[in-house]
């Protein structure tokens, strides 16, 4: 008697299967505290009201060029799914540090 367990017999019976919901705008989910904290790691002392607004479209446009970067990489290596190093290889090739330790070069 063979244990092969359930697999066989519930996938392929045609039932409909659950299709996962696609979130967008999930920028709005990134709170004023963690714009607070990024602006804090970058010497920032106080910040406006308005600076939240603007800093959203900013982080936006940061993230989808090093999302698009990473699958770009994963496409690259014929894989399905963003891996970690992916996102780190494009961290590597887009941004590098001057000697003078401050100043961010964007390639």
């Amino acid at each position: 008697m063979s244990r092969r367990g359930k697999g066989g017999k519930e996938l392929a019976k045609g039932e409909a299967k659950c299709h996962s919901e696609v979130h967008r705008d999930n920028i709005q989910r990134i709170s004023k505290q963690e714009v607070h904290r990024i602006a804090r790691r970058g010497k920032v002392k106080i910040t406006s009201g308005l600076i939240y607004e603007g800093s959203y479209g900013v982080l936006k446009a940061f993230l989808e060029n090093i999302i698009r970067d990473a699958v770009t990489y994963c496409e690259h290596a014929k894989r399905r799914t963003v891996t970690a190093m992916d996102v780190s290889n494009v961290k590597d090739a887009r941004y590098t540090v001057s000697e003078d330790k401050e100043a961010y070069h964007i390639r």
